[in-house]
C-alpha cells in the first residue's frame, strides 16, 4: 500500500511525476482480471497511488473476499521478501498489514494484501485537522509501540512511518483500530548504514539528518511526530529546508549533546562549533503541546503525555525510549491498566476486551466521544495540502 499523491511533503524529481502518469495509462485497469497463487481477482477500482505504484480495490471471484492489491511496475523483490519476513510474526497482534497473495501481470508485480479503511493522514484531513483527544492518541499510540516490538523482534526496520502510512482497520465497527502498512523502504537492522539517507523528510529522525550510526530507533522518533501531529493537529515546523527541521527540533528539545554531535557525519552542515556556544545547550525546551495543558480534562494524563513524547523524540537515539519500555510508561499505565485475559500481559483499558484472542494486543473498544483541544494552526495545514495537491 502506499502513500496517496496529496500526502507527499517533499520535492520530487521530475522523472518520478513523469513515471507515475505514465504508471496510470498502464495496462491494468478497472475490470481486469488478474490471475494470483491463491486466487483470480477482478479489479473494482483504484484506490490510490503511491511513490511506487498503484493500489486498486479487487474482489476475489468464487468468494465475498475483497482485497487491496498493489501493482508495482518492476519485480519489487525486496518488498515481496520482507512482507514474509512479516508472515513470520502474528500481523493481527501487531497491528502490521497482511499479505494475502502475490503473483505476476505481465510487467507488474502485484500483492495483494487485506482491504483496510483509510490512512490517518486521510482521516485528519476530513475532520480539518481537529486534534485528537488524549484518550484516542493512546489507543493509536498503543497499537504502533506494539507493531514497533513485533517489528523489533524480527530485526526489521519500517522506514517510513508517517500518518499515511498508518491504517485505520474499520472505523465504524472498532474505532481506532489501526494498522501499519507500507513496508516498500524497509530493511533489516544489519543493513542500516551510517550515512544513509532514508525516512520522509518531515517525519525524519535526527541521526538520519546529521549522519550518525542508525537501526530500529529511527522508527521510534517518526511515531512521536506522527503522535505530535494528531494531538496538535498541525506539522510542529516546516520542510522548506532540513535546517528548518533541525532548528525546530533543537527548539523543541534542546541542542544535541557534543558527543552525538560530534559523531555526526553531516553535523557541520547544521551546526558550527565555536568556543562561545562548545559544549552549552542553546535553546530551552518549548513545546506546542504544554499550549494545549490547560484546555485538557486530565492534566495529569496529559503531561505523562507529554512526557513520552519527550522520551520518544530524544536528539541521541542511546536515550529514546525503546518499544518495551514505552507499553510500561505511566502514560499507559497509571490508573489505566487491566490484566489481558490469560495472560501476564497488560494493554490500556481502551484496548482492552478483545473480541478474540486472535486479535490480541491489536482490538479496541470504542472510545467516549468528547471534545478536541482547539487549534488555530488546523486550517493552516490544510491550506497547504490543498496547494500541494493543486500542483
Amino acid at each position: 500500500l502506499g502513500s496517496p499523491v496529496t500526502s507527499r511533503t517533499t520535492r520530487r524529481p521530475q522523472n518520478r511525476v513523469s513515471y507515475t502518469l505514465g504508471l496510470l495509462d498502464g495496462e491494468v485497469r478497472e475490470g481486469f482480471i488478474l490471475l494470483g497463487k491463491k486466487g483470480v481477482y477482478k479489479v473494482e477500482k483504484f484506490l490510490g497511488e503511491g511513490s511506487f505504484g498503484r493500489v486498486a480495490k479487487c474482489k476475489k471471484l468464487g468468494t465475498d473476499k475483497v482485497v487491496a492489491i498493489k501493482i508495482v511496475s518492476g519485480s519489487a523483490q525486496t518488498e515481496i521478501n520482507l512482507l514474509k519476513e512479516l508472515s513470520k510474526i502474528d500481523g493481527d497482534k501487531h497491528n502490521l498489514v497482511k499479505m494475502v497473495d502475490c503473483f505476476r501481470y505481465k510487467s507488474y508485480t502485484c500483492i495483494a494484501m487485506e482491504l483496510l479503511d483509510q490512512s490517518l493522514y486521510d482521516f485528519m484531513r476530513e475532520r480539518y485537522n481537529q486534534p485528537l483527544t488524549v484518550e484516542e492518541i493512546k489507543t493509536i499510540a498503543w497499537q504502533m509501540i506494539v507493531a514497533l516490538k513485533g517489528l523489533e523482534s524480527i530485526n526489521l526496520v519500517h522506514c517510513d512511518i508517517k500518518l499515511d502510512n498508518i491504517m485505520l482497520v474499520d472505523q465504524v465497527s472498532e474505532p481506532f483500530r489501526v494498522k501499519l502498512i507500507d513496508f516498500g523502504v524497509s530493511d533489516k537492522i544489519t543493513n542500516m548504514r551510517t550515512g544513509r539517507l532514508m525516512q520522509n523528510m518531515v517525519y525524519r529522525a535526527p541521526e538520519v539528518h546529521l549522519g550518525l550510526p542508525l537501526d530500529q530507533r529511527v522508527d521510534m522518533w517518526s511515531l512521536g511526530y506522527v503522535l505530535c501531529v494528531l494531538y496538535t493537529g498541525t506539522f510542529i515546523h516546516g520542510w522548506d529546508s532540513e535546517y528548518d527541521i533541525i532548528r525546530a527540533m533543537v527548539n523543541m528539545q534542546g541542542m544535541p549533546e557534543q558527543k552525538v554531535l560530534n559523531q555526526g557525519l553531516y553535523t557541520e552542515s547544521f551546526f558550527t562549533k565555536t568556543e562561545e556556544n562548545s559544549g552549552k545547550k542553546l535553546w530551552k525546551l518549548d513545546t506546542p503541546l504544554q499550549q494545549s495543558l490547560k484546555t485538557e480534562k486530565s492534566k495529569r494524563e496529559v503531561e505523562q503525555f507529554v512526557d513520552l513524547l519527550k522520551r520518544m523524540l530524544m536528539m541521541d537515539p542511546s536515550k529514546r525510549i525503546s518499544p518495551s519500555e514505552a507499553l510500561r510508561h505511566p502514560f499507559f499505565t497509571l490508573g489505566r491498566m487491566q490484566p489481558t485475559a490469560g495472560s501476564n500481559n497488560t494493554k490500556p483499558a481502551a484496548v482492552e476486551n478483545s473480541k478474540s484472542s486472535s486479535k490480541g494486543l491489536s482490538s479496541v473498544q470504542p472510545l467516549t466521544a468528547r471534545s478536541a483541544p482547539p487549534n488555530k494552526y488546523s486550517h493552516q495545514i490544510l491550506k497547504k495540502k490543498k496547494k500541494k495537491k493543486k500542483q
